[in-house]
């Protein structure tokens, strides 16, 4: 019975326009940003390596190498502070967390692209 009421009051929060992003996507978050009383959009460009929770609590992580050093920033996916999420390209993987990206350095950090055309070719 709590679980169900649960859902119901956190069901007005959740966002209906989020993209589609899976693990291995790369991505462009743009975070609004208030300094004062200004308001700015950030864009933070990375892999997705993690995604968990559910519901309003669902997060997912983004990682990205700046000036040779890894940098993660965990996103909560239904924030009013995310304006938008942009999926730049798909990439190929086959676990559920890429955490073994951090051990990784250089041309080895990259994943292959997973591309469209091949499925649509693949039926005709």
């Amino acid at each position: 019975m709590s679980q169900q009421t649960l859902a119901l009051v956190e069901k007005g929060d959740l966002k209906s326009d989020i993209a589609e992003f899976s693990i291995g996507d790369t991505v462009d978050v743009h975070t609004r940003i208030l300094e004062g009383e200004k308001e700015r959009i950030q864009i933070f460009s990375g892999v997705v390596i993690a995604r968990a929770g559910s519901g309003s609590r669902e997060t997912f992580t983004v990682r990205r190498i700046v000036q040779g050093e890894g940098v993660e920033r965990k996103f909560p996916l239904h924030s009013p502070r995310i304006a938008k999420i942009e999926v730049k390209r798909s990439g190929v993987v086959r676990r559920a967390k890429l955490y073994f990206l951090r051990d990784r350095v250089g041309k080895a950090v990259r994943l292959k692209e997973r591309r469209a055309d091949r499925k649509a070719g693949a039926k005709e």
